[in-house]
C-alpha cells in the first residue's frame, strides 16, 4: 500500500513541475534567504528606470499616439534598441553561463507559442493604445504627475487578477 501511495505523491509533484513550468518565473525561484533591506536595491533601479523613462519620453502620451499613428520613428527606436540589448544579454548569460551576483546559475527555459499569447497581445496593445499607457512605466506617470494614471494602474491591478480567477479556462 505504500507503494502504491509513493506513486501518487510522486505524480503530484510531477503534475505541480508541470504546473510551474507555465510560468518560467517560478521555476528560477531562489532558495537563498536575505534580509529585507536587501530589496532596496530594486527600488532604487525602479526609481532610475522611472527617471530614464521621462527623460526619454517614452511615457509621454502624445509619443506613444506618434507611434500608433505611425507618424514617429522615436517609440519604435527605443522598443528595438530595448529587444537588441535583451537579445544581446540573452546571448551572452547562455555562452558564457553567466550566474547571479550570489552564484546560483541561470536557467532558461523554452516556452511554448500558442493562441492564448496573440490574444492576450491583442488585449495588451488595445490597452496601450486606448489609454496611452503601457504597464511599464505606470508608476512614473503618477510619480510625474499624471494622477489619472491611477485608474489605468487599478485597472491592471484588476485585470492581473481576473487573469488569475480565469488562468485555468484559457487557452495555454
Amino acid at each position: 500500500m505504500q507503494n502504491i501511495l509513493d506513486g501518487i505523491e510522486l505524480k503530484e509533484q510531477n503534475t505541480d513541475f508541470e504546473v510551474r513550468s507555465l510560468d518560467t518565473i517560478c521555476i528560477n525561484e531562489s532558495n537563498l534567504q536575505h534580509p529585507w533591506w536587501y530589496n532596496l536595491k530594486y527600488l532604487f533601479a525602479g526609481i532610475l528606470f522611472g527617471i530614464l523613462l521621462v527623460k526619454a519620453e517614452v511615457i509621454s502620451w502624445f509619443r506613444i499616439q506618434e507611434m500608433f499613428r505611425m507618424q514617429s520613428f522615436h517609440m519604435y527606436g527605443v522598443i528595438g534598441s530595448a529587444v537588441v540589448v535583451g537579445a544581446i544579454s540573452i546571448w551572452l548569460i547562455k555562452k558564457f553561463k553567466i550566474k547571479t551576483i550570489h552564484g546560483e546559475a541561470i536557467e532558461l527555459h523554452s516556452k511554448k507559442f500558442n493562441k492564448g499569447q496573440i490574444i492576450g497581445g491583442l488585449i495588451f496593445g488595445f490597452g496601450w493604445a486606448l489609454t496611452g499607457a503601457c504597464p511599464g512605466p505606470l508608476f512614473a506617470l503618477i510619480g510625474n504627475g499624471a494622477t489619472v494614471i491611477i485608474a489605468v494602474l487599478l485597472s491592471a491591478v484588476a485585470g492581473t487578477w481576473v487573469y488569475g480567477l480565469i488562468r485555468d479556462k484559457l487557452p495555454h
